[in-house]
């Protein structure tokens, strides 16, 4: 069993940690528990919070020392840096090989416990200004949904904090453990794009029309050889405003997008049968078993046999996974 543990603070943002709750602290008819979920404070009892109650919180800092991964759901104020005790908490949980991860403001916690020196983060879009100025030894990402190191994670704004959950998840479990999660939760287990499609835009946004139609039908049609130019010739527009329209809406290029879901595809094929690495490139539209080990290799940093290896199970039953090695 995974622990997850919450370090939460007055005034608790309920949303950041409900975030993790939903994820990693619901049993789920049909899908075998895999993580044990609880919330600590540095000081146990009443913890206020932004919603107009209070939690009591039963748990101190010593929870940390089982944690296998540490969760901070949001920081506020974010001026406020965490006491000595809290940091050397911190600290101690990621040396012993703690995955250690935050959600929106989050990342300032992490900050100030020296945690990302020397790393890519982010944080809220409105928030990265001053999270660059305070903390220059940190290589901030303003448009990123999250950053994943292994062993320490940031997510962007409080909604960014489920996808990256979905995405710990999908790294320990398998895509589809994540997919029964995402189902359950009736959301999407892999949102696309980064913060740019939430931006306040300086200027009267240029979208014409919703992209969703046109996504639904390339799903529908990932094992043919669709093309960009299939896909433009489609809607009717040049190839051009096609990239920009999903540069607004989606924040990445239509040839970007489209492999993505192919290796999604990709993947659930491989944990839900035993096809031959040919077959389950032509399903997914990946041409031949040559390209589809290049492409996996790229996105996922593994071979489609080693994550077969892994991730393949029964459906009522989920692959035990082996625990995570710090990078």
């Amino acid at each position: 069993m995974h622990q997850v543990v919450a370090l939460v603070r007055p005034p608790q943002s309920t949303f950041e940690l409900a975030c993790a709750a939903q994820v990693f602290g619901v049993e789920r008819s049909g899908l075998h528990t895999r993580y044990g979920f609880s919330v600590c404070s540095e000081r146990p009892g009443v913890v206020g919070t932004l919603a107009g109650y209070d939690m009591l919180v039963a748990d101190g800092l010593d929870a940390l020392d089982r944690a296998d991964t540490v969760v901070i759901p949001g920081w506020l104020p974010t001026g406020d840096p965490p006491s000595d005790a809290v940091v050397q908490g911190l600290r101690e949980a990621h040396s012993r090989g703690a995955r250690v991860v935050s959600i929106c403001s989050g990342a300032f916690a992490l900050a100030h416990a020296g945690l990302l020196d020397g790393r890519r983060a982010t944080t809220h879009w409105a928030q990265v200004d001053d999270f660059a100025a305070r903390f220059p030894n940190i290589q901030v990402e303003p448009d990123v949904l999250y950053v994943d190191h292994g062993d320490v994670a940031t997510s962007a704004g409080a909604g960014a904090g489920f996808d990256l959950c979905m995405h710990l998840v999908r790294a320990d479990q398998g895509a589809r453990y994540a997919a029964h999660i995402a189902r359950t939760m009736v959301m999407p287990p892999h949102r696309e794009g980064g913060q740019a499609q939430y931006f306040a835009s300086p200027g009267p946004a240029q979208i014409d029309g919703t992209l969703a139609p046109l996504l639904e039908w390339i799903i529908k049609r990932l094992g043919d050889p669709v093309t960009i130019d299939d896909i433009a010739a489609h809607v009717g527009v040049s190839g051009r405003t096609l990239a920009r329209r999903f540069a607004e809406q989606l924040g990445t290029s239509p040839g970007q997008w489209l492999l993505a879901q192919r290796i999604t595809a990709a993947r659930d094929v491989l944990e839900s049968s035993d096809l031959p690495l040919d077959a389950v490139a032509r399903r997914v539209g990946l041409s031949s078993a040559t390209n589809l080990r290049r492409r996996f290799l790229d996105a996922l940093g593994t071979t489609p046999g080693a994550y077969r290896r892994t991730f393949r199970a029964e459906p009522s039953e989920p692959p035990t996974v082996p625990t995570r090695a710090r990078p």
